[in-house]
């Protein structure tokens, strides 16, 4: 494992044509060794050398880092604390194992991730298999499978790929890493949080294997109530961080060949649950969940038996691997655009009351070569216009701030585009 804080590289974007695609193969296999740890309970006995959560971490660290040596590009480092709540009475020391791939902006990340452990019905079960294939070994695959693509390119930002434990238990693993984001004083462009992301055979026998579901809240919850009520007055609600975050990602799934439709939930995640996202979330984050486009419950927390003829259990067998590289492929071309793209404006100003032209203003962003200025009509979910500008100012002519919401993004060089942040009186 090398350094936390090692020097930047260069910033070099790849030639389309030498971008590589996700493997199925590859993605299944690193599902199947996580699945012969046998269970990965937060709760199971780390030092191990085979079977538990430890020897889970252990093995992914050893494969970021041998990812890392073949381009000298991703350092290695594990983050812990200790967490106790109900599901950990006695507490439980959770360990994050997070892959740097530096760019030029060592304290600017896009952070890919997925949950390590896994669990059964009864969550307090520390012993009994849990292979946990999809939920959330899917996750740590396509993690696995981005870094080994993305490391052959360079990047502004810095990518975080990581795996994290604790989430069955109470997300500690996303409170310490959000949490590790706040105190080393991280500029966060994009979270993407990848759990339950491998079936398409859904609890009705249904197959859906054309769509993700990616979940996005509109205002955030870490705005206050003066906050809030100002995005309100704005028209701001569809267009938080995160949302603009979901929005971008569907944007890059529509021009993969051969992808997945993005379902846009908007909701921050499946209707009264939550993910290792919700703690950037609290902490104003832009962060995102993807979940497959149907789910089988039959399949989620499930001790491994058959009974009245069904089968339960989170097995292997029962993913679909070429859906996988396809949400893995939304997630390579997502990070690849924004850790491109400089950071997103810091805030977008309007001014235009009583007029027939809007003016609209924003501080510089630093590496930016230019910036767009996105506007739609304001019975429209989707930009619809933009004009490029190089300075941090401009007038649009005969667009009315009535009828118009406005927002900015960042440019670079290559044309990648940040996040757009949403325009308002603020």
């Amino acid at each position: 494992m090398r350094n936390f804080f090692p020097l930047a590289v260069a910033l070099l974007a790849t030639p389309a044509a030498a971008q590589e695609h996700p493997d199925p193969a590859r993605l299944k296999a690193s599902v199947e060794k996580l699945v012969r740890f046998g269970t990965r309970h937060t709760l199971s006995d780390p030092d191990n050398p085979t079977r538990g959560i430890g020897a889970a971490r252990r093995w992914f660290g050893a494969e970021l880092s041998r990812i890392g040596d073949a381009c000298d590009c991703i350092e290695v480092a594990n983050i812990a604390n200790t967490f106790t709540n109900a599901r950990a009475p006695n507490g439980v020391e959770v360990v994050d194992v997070l892959g740097f791939q530096r760019g030029t902006d060592p304290k600017r990340v896009v952070i890919v991730m997925g949950h390590i452990d896994s669990r059964v019905t009864d969550v307090m079960n520390a012993t009994a298999d849990a292979p946990g294939a999809n939920d959330d070994a899917s996750g740590v695959a396509l993690v696995l499978e981005a870094a080994r693509i993305l490391s052959k390119e360079k990047f502004a930002a810095t990518i975080v790929y990581a795996a994290l434990s604790g989430e069955e238990q109470g997300l500690f693993g996303g409170q310490l890493l959000a949490q590790t984001a706040k105190e080393k004083g991280w500029t966060v462009s994009a979270v993407l949080n990848n759990d339950i992301v491998g079936n398409t055979i859904g609890q009705s026998g249904a197959r859906v294997a054309d769509r993700v579901r990616v979940f996005s809240e509109g205002i955030r919850e870490s705005e206050g109530i003066e906050a809030q009520l100002a995005r309100r007055a704005d028209g701001g609600e569809d267009d938080g961080p995160s949302r603009a975050l979901a929005k971008a990602i569907d944007g890059v799934a529509g021009t993969l060949p051969g992808g997945l439709d993005v379902f846009l939930v908007r909701r921050p995640d499946r209707f009264g649950r939550g993910g290792d996202h919700s703690p950037f979330l609290k902490l104003g984050y832009p962060a995102v969940r993807f979940t497959v486009g149907v789910e089988n419950y039959d399949q989620q927390h499930q001790d491994l038996r058959t009974q009245g003829g069904k089968t339960f259990g989170d097995t292997v067998d029962k993913m679909d691997f070429a859906y996988l590289a396809k949400v893995t492929a939304i997630n390579v071309a997502t990070i690849r655009r924004l850790a491109r793209a400089p950071a997103a404006p810091e805030s977008v100003t309007l001014a235009g009351a009583l007029a027939t032209d809007t003016t609209v203003k924003w501080p510089a962003v630093p590496g930016a070569t230019g910036y767009r200025i996105h506007w739609r009509r304001a019975d429209a979910q989707d930009w619809t216009d933009h004009r490029d500008v190089q300075g941090t100012e401009a007038v649009l002519k005969g667009v009315i701030v009535d009828d118009t919401f406005v927002g900015v993004s960042a440019l670079a060089a290559d044309g990648s585009e940040s996040l757009v942040t949403f325009g308002g009186r603020r």
